[in-house]
């Protein structure tokens, strides 16, 4: 059903609310070598995909994988520590060798580019370590795409955006303490009047 209905798309997300059942496995295993548009990867979905490394690189264009280090450590099989001792070099390597863009989230989120273009979005917030927070993130930047920004450029804009809608939030409640991702989605139309 998926697959027929993939014309009629401009972009695509997986991942958030997407589970951990095995069919899944299978259903991730024959979907992402049969997309063409732009491709967001996020939460359960890198958990699967993490069971198909031949499936992390390739694919039609470039795809944008948004990792916090417990899904990165699944795909790459380093430990945690290994990758938070080292940030922008780890999603720089494997930015390069699997040729998408890595969003690697936590404080100072760092974005890499397969051509070696290193961001890092300097904020650092417990707002944004709330539980659906990467959801919002990874669905402004398939919204980018949807635009058509390219990957690496939307990742950027998306996780900007996302970081500061991240403070409004905080700002306007008071504290980070309680914020929610929906404040954190309320908080985004406010941001992008502020940069236009």
């Amino acid at each position: 059903m998926v697959l027929k209905n993939l014309e009629r798309a401009t972009a695509l997300l997986i991942g958030p609310g997407l589970g951990a059942h095995p069919s899944t496995k299978s259903f991730m295993e024959k979907l992402l070598p049969s997309i063409t548009i732009p491709l967001v990867i996020d939460a359960d979905a890198l958990r699967h995909l993490a069971q198909f490394p031949s499936l992390l690189g390739g694919g039609s264009g470039v795809r944008v994988y948004t990792p916090h280090p417990g899904e990165m450590s699944a795909l790459t099989g380093l430990s945690r520590e290994e990758i938070q001792s080292d940030r922008e070099a780890v999603a720089e390597k494997y930015a390069r060798e699997w040729g998408h863009v890595i969003v690697l989230k936590g404080a100072f989120t760092v974005i890499a580019a397969p051509d070696g273009r290193v961001t890092v979005i300097p904020v650092a917030t417990p707002a944004l370590a709330r539980a659906g927070t990467g959801d919002v993130l990874a669905g402004l930047i398939i919204g980018l795409r949807a635009q058509g920004l390219d990957a690496f450029d939307a990742a950027v804009a998306g996780t900007f955006i996302h970081a500061q809608a991240g403070l409004f939030a905080a700002e306007t409640l008071g504290t980070t303490a309680s914020v929610l991702a929906s404040d954190v989605l309320d908080a985004i139309p406010d941001v992008i009047a502020e940069l236009e």
